[in-house]
């Protein structure tokens, strides 16, 4: 759980506003065949440049009142008045008093602190080179009180921001939003949601912190793998944040839909939905988009700061409580976004923008742990002190959610089909087992299996016992299937991009990686299995180019960090049980009468040896077994056989890194020291003999070569290609 802390203390709600009231009032003059009015200059130097009836007043005026709109075209009233410093509409019989009144609002007064925000204090006019009015110019001896700044259809405002009134802010905005990326767009229709009863634990989590206003952490990520159910959850997050009245905006990635894939869109359209909850918010937005009509095409802090940081900011100068702002914003499926970069910008974004001090936002925010979020959360990354993570896979076993769906989605087919046992529970069971933790299979299979026109009972024999064949026609994970293949193929190509992965297949080094994990099968019905990075040294590739190949795949496959104690176990089991008759070997290790991948697989057990000693301490090393099974003596017989290390005098380090552990194990067992000794030393005399008698092999000699390098140099990816029989 997020840990707790005080809520904040209510913000300041007092506004200055300047005093003073006219000797002399000024009375209008109305020009009603034109269908304008002006007010008419003074010897005060008081005057209003007229403009035609266009706009109403509350459509540039900023709205006092700071409840929820319900609707975006919601405005404060005005109300007539009967006195003589007004202005009068005679067709429609309004009028609107230049005195200070409270049911017309007053402009915000700027942010004093916001250094960002002095363009809007002094815009370009008359003055300099702009277009502003001045009020005052030439005017001495003059008083002003309760003078209100309003545009209505016959009098032309100017309120101190510099703007663009040829254009309309709102609409431009609407312009640059994603209407599909929103929680009940139509486009999302049906979403995934999390069932009643199910999720209950992680949903409380999320809840949880979404009401803890005074937590210190403030963005929540939560990662997961592919069909885990994090839209599921975020969709689910976001109605009860709707009921409750906490929403503020939603914005669902997809990498299908070209309108919402990129990050192009996601801030004008958290800023709509933002100012739709608050009209002066909204009049914020609108007048800094007609200051900056451009800023859509700005970068993302820029856009951050300009449409969402500075109008909150500007809303708290002039005495609004932000803290009565709708404040939860969703982020769904960050990672469907284009480019990783672009991913990471707006991670960045997010940081520097939204999480600024005197914001109410909570930002939540899901993806799969692809590079730019999962960085972002390492030690050390730019996030992992400011967020809170849940990592949905790893944590919360979501076996007992599945087996609940199940049952109540099989038993409402069995009230349609007027049969409660057209399924059984082993039947649930199975499906819960082989989605393996994700979501995505059970609600995939479950929507397979309510096909009206056909059998539920036909379609779950057929996922039951469906295996992929050639000819296949019944397809009930098509989807599971566009899902996977869209992001292997996309690692494909990023992989096979990368210049010194040139000439590599991604998918057989991928497939024969995976083949390993559920270890690999041979003729005698053992199974082999490596460590992860071993296996890329079989596989000929680079040291650590198994964190290459998966990068991408996060969301699909995890390596399982090296077991050094479990290596060095299978190194020596390999050793000790080879079916070889040790006292009759041939002079070439390529003869040794075992297949071609038992004999290389036997090969890298023998070089790796001191690599996986050296990797686990002396004490639990249990090397009893293996000298009782006479394991040194079989090593001093296949080690002249092996020509890989006597190359570049490698096997002189193999020796060197085999005396290293045995100091360290002398003085935990002595007996075990003396065989290993004794061992050391017959292998010195051996390799000393064969350069007496070969003296070509100095010439190979490159001193300092990392032995992991050497060690796949007389493989190819034939040697690895087994049949599974």
């Amino acid at each position: 759980m997020p840990p707790k802390s005080k809520k904040p203390s209510i913000l300041s709600r007092f506004v200055s506003l300047v005093g003073g009231r006219s000797n002399k009032p000024t009375k209008p003059t109305v020009d009603h065949h034109q269908g304008s009015a002006k007010v008419a200059s003074t010897g005060a130097g008081l005057s209003v440049s007229e403009r035609p009836l266009a706009r109403s007043v509350a459509d540039l005026s900023p709205p006092v009142d700071n409840t929820t709109s319900e609707s975006q075209g919601s405005q404060p009233p005005i109300h007539q008045s009967g006195s003589e410093n007004e202005i009068v509409d005679s067709s429609q019989g309004a009028a609107v008093s230049k005195h200070a009144r409270q049911d017309v609002p007053h402009p915000p007064q700027p942010l004093e602190s916001s250094e960002a925000l002095q363009a809007y204090k002094n815009p370009p006019g008359p003055r300099g080179q702009g277009g502003g009015t001045s009020f005052l110019a030439g005017a001495s001896g003059f008083r002003m009180r309760d003078i209100q700044y309003i545009e209505s259809p016959h009098v032309t405002v100017h309120t101190g921001v510099a703007s663009n009134r040829s254009i309309d802010g709102w609409e431009l905005l609407l312009k640059h939003t994603a209407p599909n990326a929103l929680h009940d767009s139509d486009a999302r229709y049906d979403p995934p949601k999390c069932d009643e009863d199910t999720r209950v634990e992680v949903i409380a989590e999320i809840t949880d912190w979404i009401h803890d206003r005074g937590g210190p952490q403030r963005l929540l990520c939560m990662t997961g793998a592919a069909g885990s159910g994090k839209s599921a959850l975020q969709q689910t997050t976001a109605e009860i944040s709707l009921k409750n009245g906490t929403l503020g905006s939603t914005f669902f990635f997809s990498a299908s839909d070209p309108s919402r894939n990129t990050v192009k869109h996601i801030i004008p359209t958290i800023a709509y939905q933002l100012g739709r909850t608050n009209d002066t918010l909204r009049w914020w937005i609108k007048a800094a988009v007609e200051g900056d009509p451009l800023v859509f095409s700005k970068s993302l802090r820029t856009q951050m700061a300009t449409l969402i940081v500075e109008p909150s900011q500007r809303c708290e100068g002039t005495g609004m409580d932000l803290t009565t702002l709708p404040y939860v914003i969703l982020i769904d499926g960050l990672d469907e976004c284009t480019g990783e970069d672009r991913q990471a910008e707006l991670l960045t974004a997010v940081k520097e923008g939204l999480l600024v001090n005197g914001l109410p936002f909570r930002i939540f925010i899901a993806s799969r742990p692809e590079w730019a979020i999962r960085t972002a959360l390492e030690p050390g990354g730019h996030l992992r002190k400011v967020a809170y993570h849940i990592q949905l896979s790893n944590n919360y076993d979501a076996s007992s959610d599945m087996r609940r769906y199940l049952q109540r989605r099989f038993e409402d087919i069995g009230l349609r089909i007027g049969d409660s046992h057209w399924f059984t529970e082993d039947n649930i069971e199975t499906l819960v087992e082989t989605a393996s933790g994700q979501f995505v299979y059970v609600a995939t299979v479950f929507k397979y299996i309510s096909e009206r026109r056909a059998s539920p009972a036909g379609r779950l024999k057929i996922v039951l016992d469906w295996t992929p064949h050639e000819g296949q026609k019944a397809r009930p994970f098509e989807s599971l299937d566009r899902l996977y293949a869209n992001i292997l193929l996309a690692a494909k190509n990023a992989y096979e991009a990368v210049d010194t992965h040139s000439g590599h297949d991604f998918l057989l080094l991928f497939n024969a990686h995976h083949l390993n994990a559920f270890g690999i099968p041979t003729s005698s019905d053992a199974r082999l299995s490596f460590s992860a990075d071993c296996f890329s040294v079989i596989l000929g590739l680079e040291a650590g180019a198994e964190e290459n190949l998966v990068i991408d795949l996060r969301s699909l496959v995890t390596l399982e960090m090296e077991d050094h104690h479990l290596h060095l176990q299978c190194c020596l089991q390999h050793i000790v049980e080879c079916p070889l008759d040790f006292d009759s070997l041939p002079t070439n290790w390529e003869e040794l009468p075992i297949p071609k991948p038992q004999r290389n697989y036997l090969g890298v057990a023998v070089v790796v040896l001191p690599f996986a000693l050296n990797g686990a301490t002396a004490d639990e090393v249990g090397l009893g077994d293996f000298t009782n099974k006479a394991g040194w003596s079989k090593l001093d017989k296949l080690m002249p056989l092996y020509t890989d290390l006597k190359v570049a005098n490698t096997y002189m380090d193999w020796i060197t890194d085999i005396g290293y552990f045995n100091d360290k194990l002398k003085s935990l067992n002595p007996e075990i020291g003396a065989v290993i000794t004794e061992f050391i030393g017959k292998l010195k005399r051996t390799f000393e003999r064969w350069d007496l008698m070969n003296p070509e092999a100095a010439e190979l000699q490159v001193g300092g070569t990392d032995r992991r390098s050497v060690l796949g140099s007389g493989y190819s990816s034939e040697d690895i290609e087994l049949e599974a029989s």
